[in-house]
Order: C-alpha cells, then structure tokens, then sequence
C-alpha cells in the first residue's frame, strides 16, 4: 500500500512542478521590462498587492518590487530564502533579478556589502530549475571566483538558498589534496563553484570531463578575474565552454572594457551600476581617514594603533607574504594584548579556512595580504580596517575597506602613506571617496623598533624574515605600474631597514639606480647590553601592562588620532611629526676619502753618523772610496749560494718524505686500533688462525707498533717477522752537523 502511495505522491510532485514552471515562464514572458530600463525607477508595489496571475487574466509586474515573494520564482527558492532570513531585496538585486530571470547578461556594478551574491545565485537556481536540470544533464552552472575564501563563502550561501532544489554542487578550490575524489564525482554535479586554476586543472586531467551544455557561467569579482594574472587560464577554460549561454559579471569596480566583453561572447549585456550617481563609491557608514607618515615609523603607528584598540576587530593589510609573516611573528612575541592572526596566500587551505573562521567569531587582529580584499564577507563587522601599505590602484582600496560597514553596518578604515604617495590621495577624490587627513598624536606612540631589533638578536630566525620582508616590500614598490604614486627612489631604505631591527641594511639585487643618491652598506650594529642577555627580554611596562587596558582605553582610543586642521598635501604639518625615533643604528653621513695622488714614501738608509746613504749601500766596498757595487763578487755570492740551497733542499725534501710516511703510518695504526677494539675475542681468534694456515693469494700486510702500544708489535697476515717502532728519522747529532754546516757556509 505504501508503494503506490509513494509513486502517486512523485506524479504529483512532477505534475505540480510543471504547473510551476509554466506559470513562471508565462509571467516572465509577459511582464519582462525592456532592455535598458532601470527598475529601480519604477515605484514599488504595494506589499499586499496580487503577486502573479491577475483575474483579468494578464500578470502582475515585477520589475521595480523590493520583496522576494513579488519576484516570479519557485516556491523551493522562496523558501530557502525565507529560511535564511533574505526577505527585503537590496538596490542591486532590485534592478538585476527582473533582467536576469529573463535570461539577459548582466554587467553589475555596486558597492562592497550590498548583497551581490544572491543577484546571481537566485537567477542561477531558477535557470536550472525551469529547464528540469538533473544530475544526468551534467554541468549546469559554473560560478568562478578569484580567491579560495570567496568561493568557500559563496559555497556556503548557494547551500542555504537552494537546500530545497535537488541539485548537486561542489566546490572546486586549490590547496586540497582530495583532487582525485573529485575527478571521480564532478561528471555528476551540477553547479560548480570553483577558482579559475582547479577548474582548467579538471579539464586538462580529468576524464571524460566536459561542459558543452553549460546553461550559465558567473564571474564574481569579474575585473580580478579578467585581469593578467588569470588571463590564461580563463582564455583557456571560455574556450571550452559554449558561446550560447547566458553569463553574470559582478564587481564593486566593474570593467566596461568592449575587449574583455568580446572575450566572454556577451549578448547585449544589461550594465546595471546602482551606485553610478551616488556621492561616494563606497558605504556611506564607512569613516575613512588617511595618515602621512615617514616610512620607518609605519610599525611605530601600527603598534600603538592596536595597543589603543584592543577592545576592537582589526584587519591589518600589508603588501607581501613575507611582510604579513614577520610583522605577525614579531608582534606576537611582544605580546601586546589581543589575539593575534596571520593570513596569506602561501598558507595551507584548512588553515586558512581556519583562521577565517576563528576571526569571524573573535575580537582580533589578522594581519593579511590582499588574498582577503575581495567578497569576504565576515559574519561580525570588522570595526577597523588598516591599510599600513599603499595599495596598488582606486579598485584595491575600494575592495580592501569594503571588509567593515557592510549592508547597513558602520565602520572605520585608516590609509598609512608616505610623502611619496600622496598623490594616491588625490586619486582617491577623483573616483568620489571621500577620505580626510589626520595626524598621529607622537607623544601616545609607543617606539617599536628598538624592541624588534632585541627580537632579532634573540631569534635568529626571525632575522631572516625581516629581510625577506624587506627585500619583498621593495620588490613591490619597485614593480608597481603607477609610478607617479610609486616611486623607490624616494624610500629612506636604511632607516626603514632600521626600523625592522635589521643591524645592516640588505642588498637589493633589482635596484640598478642609487637610493637617494646614496649606495647602500653595512652598517653599525649597536645593541643594548640587555638583548644579548640570556634573559627573556623585558618590555617597558607602559606596553604591555594589561591592568590598566580597561581605564586607558578610552583615553588613548581617542587621543592616538587627531584630526589635521590644515590637510594639505605638501604641508609641513601634515609630515613633520617632530617625533625622535630611537635608533638601534648609526648610519654613515660621512665616508673616508683616500687621495690616490698622494705621495708614495721611500726607504732611507743611515749610516752611522746619522747621514742617508742608498738602499744598496750595504753590499758597496766600504774600504775603497768607490760607491759603486763590484757586481763579480755579487754574482759568485750569488752562485754559492744556490749551491748550498740545492743541498740543503734535497735533505728538506728527503726528511719531508720521512715524516709523511711516518705521519701516514700512525693514522693507519690509529683505525686499525679502533677497529679492533669493536671486534669480538672469537672474531679476533679466527683472523689468527687464518694467518697460522697461510692462506695463498693474498699479499702480506705489516703492521708497525706505535709509541702507545707499548708491547709487543703484532704479526701480519702471511709473515712471521715483526717490524719494530719507527723513531725520528734523523737523529740529534745528525741535526748538530747539518746546522753547523750551514752556519759555516753562511760566514764564509
């Protein structure tokens, strides 16, 4: 009974959606707003409206409404919706849904935190749901996006929405090693959520693999994806999918270049930008201010700025992996009272999913590269976002502050820059952002470097990171396109290799010019007695006092930061703090300069009333009054004395060869001393019954006693004789004459 109950219930089931899916597709068909509208500029439907099919027969719109419900979609949709708490449309999904549920491309254009996710992932489900897609149909959908977290986010949110649909997605990331469990099951899913370099590497590998009936391809953060660093692969994977598609391109900073269209095969795509006429391009909760600062008090800034937030979530952006390992390393050591992190893209991908999670859910700092600029969407806001490094373009800074005030969230942001970068300031302004200087209070900046300098005495490791964070942040500035804002030549480098605690400044191979005019060279270490101490290292308690976090918060939270009154880029004000930096190093103003021109002294010889005589003088004849040297004398002094050197050079040669045997002789005595005292009695005793039996065909070994035996020598294999001690080769009466000999020749 059971049985045919079940199959009367799916007949219903399929029936049912039939009915929905013709219904859907009818009011679609009649109620879809032209091509080029805008929807937001339609007055939104009442909430108790009729919703679909209306008596009169026609449909009711839905371009323009702002509730899920009123949108013509599947009762699963709506429900998975309604279950992840999604029921007020924000202004992108309002003016991209009614173009995308018709089957239109999309170019969408918005600010960081305004809901772009599910503009694409509700098209993608009803696409998939409308044509009947199953698990035999294959790939579906492929939703791309540019960093690991991203797709993992993304991942997450397409679980929640379409729980209710049978179909089967997988996340496709780099960093895992189950790569062969995937090849064995992405022939069966349906919607693939995945990085650019796994989705091309399941292509090249795996078998049988293939997407000829793609019905959607999305692009999330679509100007990252188009850029050169994935320009390769993607060329590679659009050339494996079909022309005839339908395809979504999101971004906060969209491309509108007609190039990277034509490479995607857009059909009169719908540019939708909701934010194109507002007054600024990121969120208008967002507070962001910019400081200009010399670049070797950068740490300086950075560590006072956490000691007076510690109550705060803090997302630090640096430009390089090895700078994010060291300065996270070298603070944690310090201890400055909050929890630290670390995330960049050289990391293993469970730890970096880890650590993503735990900042998620606690107040710390996470020290990061640009790997978490784009699309993260952090379940708690992030109070403070920290850029300690200029970052490359407008889009960077766009997509790294929209980490903090997301939706209808507040948030802060802070922009550390040289005086060599200050024109990015003015780029800001251009592209509507409004960002207002400020100062930094020096005498609430806690000095830094000479602490780091102790740390890299103590831990030598992390002298080595240093550098390479050094070497690395030169690297970037040095290949950085922008360079009325990047310029290296303008970089104090000794300083700020000073202050990572570095006792010599590095070579950087890659800079062919001069640093200011100046080479660099190894410098002065000098260190306080206490760093070389055995001792843990003791920090001022002004820095690490964790008593008084409660009571100095305020204070220091507020007086850290000032407002500038005169913001002017240029100003003295605006760079001159006045604040002494504490040096672990004296750098060269000066070098020692040689005259090569100078003078090149003469040897003197005096005789014995004090007068100067030539250099040869000793060899003249003192008794003639000639000063001229009798060059015939000289020559058979000369002669003589060869002949005297060839003897005593044979002798020397021949005592030279003596002592190397010997010496050879005694380390052969040495190793066969330690051999034998590892072997057993009973081994010892079969080699000497062997050598009793004479064995034929060997050649005979001698062995010679040594001055520590001090017994009787031991006899070779095959020979019955003993050799006895080797002493001195020459004897002391023998040395006697050989000195006498050589004393007669030489008064001769």
């Amino acid at each position: 009974m059971t049985r045919p109950k079940t199959k009367k219930f799916k007949l219903q089931n399929r029936l049912s959606e039939v009915q929905e899916i013709e219904h859907l597709e009818s009011w679609i068909a009649s109620a879809k707003p032209d091509s080029g509208s805008n929807p937001l500029a339609l007055t939104p439907l009442p909430e108790k409206s009729p919703i679909g099919k209306l008596p009169d027969g026609s449909f009711s719109r839905y371009a323009g409404v702002d509730r899920f419900r009123q949108l013509p979609l599947s009762k699963k949709t709506k429900d998975g919706l309604s279950a992840a708490g999604f029921l007020k449309m924000t202004d992108i999904q309002r003016a991209s849904l009614p173009h995308s549920l018709c089957g239109r491309d999309i170019l969408g254009a918005a600010k960081t935190g305004s809901g772009k996710t599910l503009a694409f992932i509700i098209p993608v489900l009803e696409k998939l749901y409308r044509a009947r897609w199953g698990p035999e149909d294959g790939v579906g959908c492929i939703i791309m996006s540019p960093t690991r977290e991203l797709a993992s986010q993304l991942f997450e949110v397409l679980q929640s929405v379409g729980k209710y649909h049978g179909f089967s997605a997988g996340l496709l990331i780099g960093g895992r090693k189950d790569v062969d469990t995937e090849k064995e099951r992405v022939n069966e899913l349906n919607i693939l959520v995945c990085t650019p370099g796994r989705l091309l590497q399941h292509m090249d590998e795996t078998p049988n693999f293939e997407c000829s009936e793609l019905q959607v391809l999305v692009l999330d953060e679509a100007d990252r994806i188009l850029d050169v660093g994935f320009k390769k692969a993607l060329n590679a994977i659009i050339s494996q999918l079909p022309k005839y598609r339908q395809t979504f391109l999101f971004s906060a900073t969209q491309t509108k270049s007609v190039k990277d269209l034509a490479r995607l095969s857009l059909k009169d795509p719908e540019y939708i930008s909701v934010h194109a006429e507002s007054t600024t391009a990121t969120p208008s909760l967002l507070e962001q201010t910019a400081m200009v600062i010399p670049l070797d008090q950068k740490l300086d800034i950075l560590w006072s700025f956490i000691r007076a937030h510690l109550n705060s979530r803090i997302l630090v952006f640096l430009s390089s992996c090895k700078q994010v390992k060291f300065v996270y390393e070298a603070f944690r050591k310090l201890r400055p009272g909050i929890s630290l992190k670390c995330l960049h893209g050289r990391m293993k991908q469970d730890r970096r999913m880890g650590i993503y999670a735990q900042f998620c859910e606690e107040e710390s700092v996470l020290f990061s590269t640009d790997v978490a600029s784009r699309g993260l969407d952090f379940n708690k806001n992030v109070d403070w976002v920290v850029q300690v490094d200029c970052p490359e373009d407008v889009a960077s800074y766009i997509h790294r502050v929209g980490r903090t005030a997301r939706y209808l969230s507040g948030g802060k942001s802070i922009l550390l820059l040289t005086p060599s970068e200050t024109k990015m300031i003015d780029k800001l302004q251009e592209k509507k952002i409004p960002i207002r200087y400020i100062k930094a209070n020096m005498k609430k900046v806690l000095p830094v470097s000479g602490l780091l300098a102790a740390l890299l005495v103590k831990y030598p490791n992390l002298q080595q990171l240093a550098q390479r964070a050094f070497i690395t942040y030169m690297r970037s500035i040095y290949k950085q396109r922008d360079k009325e804002v990047f310029d290296v030549t303008q970089l104090p480098i000794d300083e700020y290799s000073a202050s990572l605690g570095l006792p010599m400044t590095p070579k950087v191979r890659f800079l062919k010019s001069k640093i200011k005019g100046q080479k660099m060279s190894k410098e002065l270490v000098i260190v306080p007695d206490s760093t070389i101490d055995d001792n843990p290292i003791e920090i001022p308690q002004q820095s690490l006092s964790n008593g008084r976090r409660v009571e100095e918060e305020s204070e220091s939270e507020d007086d850290l930061l000032k407002e500038n009154d005169t913001p002017r880029v240029g100003d003295d004000n605006a760079t001159d703090t006045g604040y002494a930096m504490t040096g672990t190093r004296v750098l060269k103003k000066k070098k020692l300069k040689i005259n090569m021109h100078r003078p090149v002294g003469t040897r003197v010889v005096f005789d014995d009333e004090g007068n100067t005589l030539p250099p040869l003088a000793r060899l003249a004849d003192t008794i003639s009054d000639s000063s001229k040297l009798d060059k015939s004398k000289v020559n058979q002094r000369y002669a003589q004395l060869r002949e005297e050197m060839k003897v005593v050079d044979k002798d020397d040669k021949v005592l030279d060869q003596k002592r190397r045997k010997e010496k050879r002789i005694k380390q052969k005595m040495k190793l066969k001393r330690g051999r034998d005292s590892e072997d057993d009695d009973r081994d010892s005793e079969d080699d000497i019954s062997e050598s009793e039996n004479g064995r034929v065909g060997k050649k005979s070994k001698l062995y010679f006693d040594s001055d520590s035996d001090g017994g009787e020598g031991r006899k070779g294999k095959g020979s019955s004789s003993r050799i006895g001690n080797v002493t001195d080769s020459v004897t002391l009466a023998e040395q006697e004459e050989l000195a006498l000999k050589i004393l007669s020749s030489m008064n001769s």
